[in-house]
C-alpha cells in the first residue's frame, strides 16, 4: 500500500505530465512559458524545448523584486512578474508562447501572471 505522501507526489507528477503532453501536441514549435509557485515565491521562465535551453527567466527571489515586493507573493507581484516575463520575451523577439502551468490549477496567482503577460503583449 502506498503512503499518502507518495500518492500525493505521484498524482502531482501525473497532472504535470498530462499538461506537458498537451503542450507538446499543440505548440511544439513555440517556446514554453513555465510557471513555478512555491509557498513564498513565484518564478517564470521561457524554455525552448527543441534545444533544451532557457531563453529568459524572472523570479520574485531576485534582489530587485525583493525591494518592490518583500514578501514575494500576492496578486500584485504575480502581475508584475507577468509583465516582466513578457517584456523580456519581446526583447529577445518571442511573441507567441505556450503556457505551462505545471500541476497547478489555472486560477489565483497563476491566472494573474498569465493575464498580465497577455496584456503586456505575449500571445498564448
Amino acid at each position: 500500500m502506498e503512503s499518502q505522501q507518495r500518492q500525493k507526489v505521484r498524482r502531482r507528477r501525473t497532472r504535470a505530465l498530462r499538461v506537458r503532453k498537451k503542450i507538446k501536441r499543440v505548440g511544439g514549435s513555440y517556446p514554453r512559458l513555465s510557471v513555478f509557485k512555491s509557498n513564498r515565491h513565484l518564478a517564470a521562465q521561457l524554455i525552448d524545448d527543441a534545444s533544451g535551453k532557457t531563453l529568459c527567466a524572472v523570479s520574485t527571489m531576485t534582489s530587485q523584486m525583493r525591494k518592490v515586493f518583500p514578501s514575494g507573493k500576492g496578486k500584485p507581484s504575480a502581475e508584475y512578474l507577468g509583465q516582466a516575463i513578457a517584456e523580456a520575451a519581446l526583447a529577445i523577439g518571442v511573441s507567441k508562447v505556450v503556457f505551462d502551468r505545471g500541476h497547478r490549477e489555472y486560477h489565483g496567482l497563476i491566472r494573474a501572471l498569465a493575464d498580465s503577460a497577455r496584456v503586456a503583449g505575449l500571445q498564448f
